[in-house]
């Protein structure tokens, strides 16, 4: 347990240098390893819509201070997030999407990414690229027509609030995960791997306590 602990002494380092070749080798093996995984268990598609939000600072706070227009976009934009995860939106999926289940939509198959003024990203993660791109364009849909159907209200949304649908999802739906982030996890768990075989299992006389040459060589010099 002591060796485990110790610091790395120089011979380790050079130990790691020297085996040069095996570094190579398990990188080429781990990435070959990695690209397998991701043919014989690839991940999800992922589809992606686009809703554009514009608060219209200018005319709902012309004469108010940054601190309060932040107040502002905060306040109205945790209610757009609650709208997008509302059961109305997620019921109109359901009514327009068939096959799709409330359990599924609630499993994480929906992500809303960049929540603010601009672009919000409607993310769908399914197996099936053409339903997921079905998914994220009724998704996007539905938030659009919930917001229109929000009353002018101060406990509602602000009426300078604009939403617009700018891009519906593409049936050419990508993998969630790029083929390169297997290869490069698969490079890098062989190598960790390696690693500790080369510096651990590969001397076995470290642990056992029997003496090296260089151990021998000390004691009969002393």
């Amino acid at each position: 347990m002591n060796f485990l602990f110790s610091p790395p002494s120089i011979n380790d380092l050079i130990r790691l240098l020297k085996a040069w070749r095996f570094w190579s080798l398990g990188a080429f093996i781990g990435g070959l390893i990695g690209a397998a995984v991701f043919y014989l268990a690839p991940p999800p598609y992922r589809a992606h819509a686009v809703v554009l939000v514009d608060f219209n600072l200018e005319q709902a706070w012309p004469e108010e201070t940054d601190r309060q227009q932040f107040y502002y976009l905060e306040r109205e934009t945790r209610k757009l997030e609650e709208i997008a995860q509302s059961d109305n939106v997620l019921e109109g999926i359901l009514r327009t999407t068939p096959g799709v289940t409330l359990e599924e939509l609630h499993g994480g198959m929906l992500l809303l990414s960049q929540p603010a003024e601009g672009g919000w990203n409607f993310y769908v993660d399914d197996k099936d690229p053409q339903r997921a791109a079905s998914i994220a364009t009724a998704w996007a849909t539905q938030f659009t027509e919930q917001v229109h159907a929000q009353p002018a209200t101060a406990e509602g949304l602000n009426s300078f609030i604009e939403i617009s649908v700018t891009r519906t999802a593409s049936v050419q739906a990508e993998p969630s995960r790029s083929i390169s982030l297997y290869i490069f996890v698969g490079a890098v768990m062989l190598l960790t791997i390696g690693s500790i075989l080369v510096l651990f299992v590969s001397r076995p006389d470290r642990f056992s306590g029997v003496p090296t040459r260089r151990d021998e060589s000390k004691s009969q010099v002393l």
